[in-house]
């Protein structure tokens, strides 16, 4: 009886095979989420040529690209959710980026005053706001609220006055009040009087029993001034659209977002650390 030839795989070379493979598949996938953000930032139409470089560059031949390309494109049409969820995780990862480098900066009072609630609170809530803005005025209320229910966090109040002539004037007399210690009296008490004009500022410095001499002193200074350009300089860098502005932990958001949305966003950077 004739011999029989058996051919067998060799379970080595099957297991590099596949193990190829799915490296291949894996690095196609990061590639064309990479893409897929990419593209769909710049609004590019024409991928083929980035595509190539970055399969040259991840050591995938012609022909095995294709391939790839194959198995992706089935893939992400399969699952579309991939692609937002994906700007999103960049998005957020470079606004993260964007907050750690200027951190320190922001997170610090001016004048060590202008703060509300705890000092040494476990999350800090830094606000970008204008005396001329409605929204401001209203969070007002959410910001007393928080510090009342939440013996634990810090508010850190920004002045961005972009708003009007009257809002600058009402921020630097804000800075006037942290010198002497009454930021937050200052605030509160600027938003219950009304929109800054030249009476209703002084109004409130008066009524908070601020030294109107030393402040007018310190309104002219060049301390004061590049207080505020600071403040702008951060929210162009940061992106901010408008006022309030906000920077918990890695989040940023823009707009009165409520009560309710501070303490998800105190919430969420609690559970990061």
């Amino acid at each position: 009886m004739a011999n029989a030839v058996v051919q067998r795989k060799n379970p080595i070379v099957d297991d590099n095979s596949n193990r190829k493979w799915m490296i291949m598949a894996g690095a196609g996938l990061a590639i064309a989420a990479a893409l897929s953000v990419w593209f769909w930032q710049s609004g590019s139409t024409s991928s083929s040529e980035a595509t190539s470089e970055a399969a040259l560059a991840a050591g995938i031949d012609a022909q095995e690209q294709k391939a790839i390309e194959a198995i992706v494109r089935n893939y992400i049409l399969k699952n579309p959710e991939i692609i937002p969820e994906a700007v999103e995780l960049l998005q957020n990862r470079q606004k993260a980026s964007a907050i750690d480098a200027v951190r320190e900066q922001i997170e610090k009072p001016f004048a060590g005053n202008a703060f509300a609630g705890n000092p040494d609170g476990d999350v800090v809530v830094v606000e970008y706001s204008d005396f001329n803005c409605p929204y401001c005025k209203q969070t007002e209320r959410d910001i007393a609220r928080l510090i009342a229910d939440d013996k634990n966090v810090k508010v850190v109040f920004r002045e961005l006055p972009i708003l009007s002539e009257a809002s600058n004037d009402a921020a630097l007399m804000a800075l006037a009040a942290a010198k002497q210690g009454k930021y937050y009296a200052f605030h509160k008490t600027m938003f219950a009087t009304g929109r800054p004009t030249p009476s209703t500022i002084e109004a409130a410095a008066k009524e908070i029993g601020l030294d109107m001499a030393a402040a007018r002193a310190f309104i002219a200074s060049p301390e004061a001034k590049q207080e505020i350009a600071n403040n702008i300089a951060v929210a162009q860098q940061m992106r901010f659209t408008g006022t309030p502005a906000w920077v918990v932990g890695n989040q940023s958001e823009v707009g009165a977002v409520g009560y309710d949305g501070l303490k998800e966003m105190i919430a969420k950077t609690r559970a990061a650390n």
